[in-house]
């Protein structure tokens, strides 16, 4: 098995050896950012695994919101954080080719640019959901209720591994700017928060508020619940990602219903919950 980076809209290819992240411009991944060591984090690629070990940082590493210490087995869709840069470990894909772009040019992205990016893609593909996505959306019902059943059994592991390759096809997917099913934004999503209370994942709850994000529309009621649920079990969320989503619903309030501005309430009570941990 082969794996890629993903980082702000871009893949990295990881071939077998080490992969550098850190200011300095001579890691592989060099990142302008103060938060960042000169040589911050190493990934450790062999055949068929990535490991991660912190190499001394002043901030440390994050892993799906938890700090390592020492170095660490990494699994399919780990949201990995190095200062304020989020990255996340996805297995390659066959035919594929990865973007050649360096570290530098990349942490030069920012949220807007990338909802930008998203938002030209968008107007060059029509709005119908494809039927690969379509057929995920019956496929999430059928894998959804095994991980409900291994989720009400406390086999949380279990479920994420079920859960982990689908999730991440439809975050992919919705960052390629590809029309989407709403049935299957809201399964994805309702999975991710159950996640983030089952696991303690901070990363499962920034996946709901990323997927959103670029939707461009407030959570369903249902799902911000569980995230009020996960926000007392889970150590840390991206709050500059759920900053940018209220400040894009903010800017939409005049066209919202009552239904979508208590929506939108519930939301900054999130953030406000957020803020104090």
């Amino acid at each position: 098995m082969r794996f890629r980076l993903r980082y702000q809209q871009h893949d990295l290819e990881l071939t077998e050896g080490e992969f550098a992240v850190g200011r300095n411009a001579s890691c592989q991944l060099s990142l302008d950012d103060p938060l960042v060591s000169r040589r911050h984090a190493l990934l450790h690629v062999g055949v068929g695994s990535v490991e991660l070990e912190d190499l001394g940082s002043r901030n440390g590493v994050l892993v799906n919101g938890m700090r390592i210490t020492g170095r660490v087995l990494l699994q399919q869709a780990d949201r990995i954080l190095i200062g304020s840069q989020e990255m996340t470990l996805l297995e390659a894909r066959e035919g594929l080719s990865a973007p050649h772009t360096s570290g530098q040019q990349m942490s030069k992205l920012t949220l807007p640019k990338m909802q930008a990016a998203v938002s030209e893609l968008r107007t060059d593909r029509p709005d119908e959901p494809e039927p690969s996505m379509v057929r995920r959306a019956d496929q999430f019902k059928v894998l959804g209720g095994v991980a409900e059943k291994a989720l009400a059994m406390g086999r949380a592991a279990e479920a994420e591994r079920l859960l982990a390759s689908a999730l991440a096809d439809v975050i992919e997917a919705s960052r390629a700017g590809r029309p989407l099913p709403p049935s299957l934004v809201d399964q994805a999503a309702k999975f991710s928060s159950k996640l983030a209370t089952a696991t303690g994942k901070g990363g499962w709850a920034d996946y709901v508020i990323e997927l959103y994000l670029v939707q461009g529309r407030p959570c369903p009621a249902p799902v911000i619940d569980e995230l009020y649920i996960a926000m007392r079990k889970v150590t840390a969320i991206n709050l500059p990602i759920l900053r940018n989503y209220l400040e894009q619903l903010r800017a939409q309030l005049p066209q919202f219903g009552p239904a979508e501005r208590f929506l939108f309430q519930r939301l900054e009570g999130l953030e406000r919950l957020a803020a104090l941990r």
